[in-house]
């Protein structure tokens, strides 16, 4: 085996997926907006378990995202059923123009949000919450309370819901350009980890391209495929092409996760009114 070989082989080793990641790329992926009815704990169960998820995890899983509001429990007869709560729906639609979106990672015009915010003792317990909104909504951090994002983000929206109310009086936003003369890939890499962008890149094309694909039924690529996809999203804010190398890998992503998502996506939902249709009638 050559050197490139034995390096295209480390990247396409299968990687390790937090069950609540796999099932958020599920649901987002073949219930959300689709008018199915509660899914069993059974038909759960039995994805995760395809997916090298024990039925204790997965249980356990299934317990946790109810416990944080993210899923509503109902029993039928010894059969527990699963649906969305209407926060968790939000929180699904919110991602979907970025999941689907042709061009993920563009921010057209130049700009960039600066945001800086401070957290009051009294609501340190938000602090986690608050930045994973940050992350995924692209910003990096330049210093201690100061957060820059390529483009014009939402802010309101990273504030959003009761629990933060607030908190975004607490927080001073700007879109601006760089003044002339800024070295912006210097910037780029004060913020974020580039290289490691790069590397998270190339591990989704090595995982992905056909030849390299997991075997498996087209529900269980396909619902790893959707977890892959968001753990990209959540690494690469869409940092500017014009400050990256020509060979930059994120048209290549996207390109490659479009086609294996169309490709996936029929059989999968087949397969699943097929696993629903059987679990019907079971109580």
């Amino acid at each position: 085996m050559t050197a490139e070989q034995d390096e295209a082989s480390a990247s396409a080793r299968p990687r390790r997926r937090a069950p609540q990641q796999l099932l958020f790329s599920f649901l987002g992926s073949l219930v959300l907006d689709r008018g199915l009815p509660p899914i069993s704990s059974r038909v759960f169960l039995h994805l995760l378990e395809d997916l090298g998820v024990a039925e204790a995890a997965g249980r356990a899983t299934l317990a946790r995202m109810t416990r944080k509001g993210l899923l509503v429990r109902v029993r039928e007869g010894r059969t527990a059923r699963f649906s969305l709560t209407p926060w968790a729906e939000e929180l699904l639609r919110e991602a979907t123009p970025r999941v689907r979106s042709p061009e993920p990672f563009a921010h057209p015009g130049g700009e960039w949000t600066l945001l800086s915010y401070s957290m009051p003792e009294s609501r340190r317990d938000l602090r986690h919450q608050i930045r994973a909104r940050l992350i995924w909504a692209g910003f990096g951090g330049l210093r201690d309370g100061l957060w820059i994002a390529p483009g014009r983000v939402d802010i309101d929206a990273i504030f959003a819901g009761p629990e933060f109310a607030g908190l975004a009086e607490l927080a001073d936003a700007f879109y601006s350009v760089p003044v002339e003369g800024t070295d912006v890939p210097r910037l780029l890499r004060r913020a974020w980890d580039v290289e490691a962008i790069r590397a998270e890149h190339e591990s989704f094309i090595a995982t992905w391209t056909p030849d390299q694909e997991r075997r498996g039924s087209p529900l269980s690529r396909l619902t790893l495929l959707g977890a892959d996809w968001l753990q990209l999203l959540r690494t690469d804010p869409g940092l500017p092409a014009g400050h990256l190398p020509a060979d930059w890998p994120a048209p290549a992503s996207t390109a490659l996760y479009r086609e294996r998502f169309a490709a996936l996506e029929p059989d999968a939902a087949d397969q699943l009114r097929t696993l629903l249709a059987a679990d019907a009638g079971r109580r």
